[in-house]
């Protein structure tokens, strides 16, 4: 049994990795602002991360196995983190996205086209920090999520105590009416509904991870594994828009009507103007196995299709 501490934790994915590291035999305590209780058996302490004094107070004299963290999104919060569990843990595992890679928000190293991107394309070793920057603002954050990702990487690998480990996710799907984002959902309304979805004149593709795939990935690294750094978590196979259109149509009996965005006119979610996929070779190096994006997209969007918001 580990003693694993997960920040966050209260929605989709994170609340079935808290469900599953108690299943495993593990002490769990979870850290957020309470709105929501966590399962029973779990520890619950109520704080917000942003408050270092009330984090910290929180906390009091418990130690840990591991951290996971579900809701970095700052340098700000990762330097009150690194420095509120700072001898309470021997390892940290922060949540990181895809969209750490994404060309439009960063200037980042050129590869072939069609090249799925490795870890080592963004480092957070050498990533630089600014702090100073207004990341307490929405209207700053919502545009800035990238480099808020990348930046909350590059504080918690030089400033923790600890080791640290950033897991990568791609795009997520699964769970019906848990998944919060809504864009599957977006699908499978158009296509339903007949409606034409917006995509770039050639969509190109991406990766994808089913949600308890993910749960997987992050229980696996907080207690299986004693990597650091960046990894990239992600299904196998590659999937355009056009895919997914064909997936949904097979289950809904209509075939998607695509309309090509106008200039400046925003596209889709996951319709990309340019390859947008991660290489997931570290990870199987490291013994973790995938699934396949084709075997279980099907119940995805069977999922998306019995959920109430339909």
């Amino acid at each position: 049994m580990q003693r694993i501490c997960v920040i966050g934790g209260n929605r989709y994915f994170g609340e079935l990795l808290v469900r599953r590291l108690r299943a495993a035999g593990h002490h769990v305590t979870v850290v957020n602002r309470g709105s929501q209780p966590p399962p029973p058996g779990v520890e619950h302490l109520v704080a917000d991360r942003d408050d270092e004094t009330a984090l910290t107070a929180a906390l009091a004299s418990r130690t840990f196995d591991a951290v996971v963290d579900q809701v970095c999104y700052t340098p700000v919060q990762a330097a009150v983190a690194a420095r509120a569990f700072e001898g309470r843990t021997r390892r940290y595992v922060m949540t990181s996205t895809i969209e750490v890679y994404d060309p439009s928000t960063a200037t980042l190293p050129l590869l072939p086209p069609g090249t799925p991107v490795p870890e080592e394309t963004v480092d957070p070793a050498v990533w630089p920090v600014r702090a100073d920057l207004p990341w307490h603002d929405p209207a700053h954050l919502e545009p800035h999520y990238a480099e808020g990702k990348r930046q909350a990487e590059a504080v918690l690998t030089r400033q923790g105590g600890f080791a640290f480990a950033t897991v990568r996710s791609a795009h997520v799907l699964g769970g019906g009416a848990r998944e919060f984002t809504g864009r599957l959902a977006h699908y499978v309304e158009h296509i339903s509904r007949g409606r034409p979805v917006v995509v770039h004149p050639e969509p190109l593709p991406s990766v994808f991870i089913h949600y308890e795939e993910l749960a997987d990935v992050l229980l696996w690294s907080a207690t299986a594994t004693d990597f650091t750094g960046a990894l990239n978590a992600c299904s196998d196979g590659l999937f355009d828009v056009r895919d997914l259109g064909a997936v949904i149509a097979a289950q809904v009996g209509r075939e998607p009507s695509y309309r090509t965005a106008a200039p400046g006119e925003p596209a889709s979610p996951f319709s990309f103007d340019r390859h947008y996929a991660m290489s997931n070779a570290r990870a199987k190096r490291l013994g973790f196995t995938f699934s396949r994006t084709a075997d279980w997209l099907p119940g995805a969007v069977a999922e998306a299709l019995a959920a109430p918001a339909l």
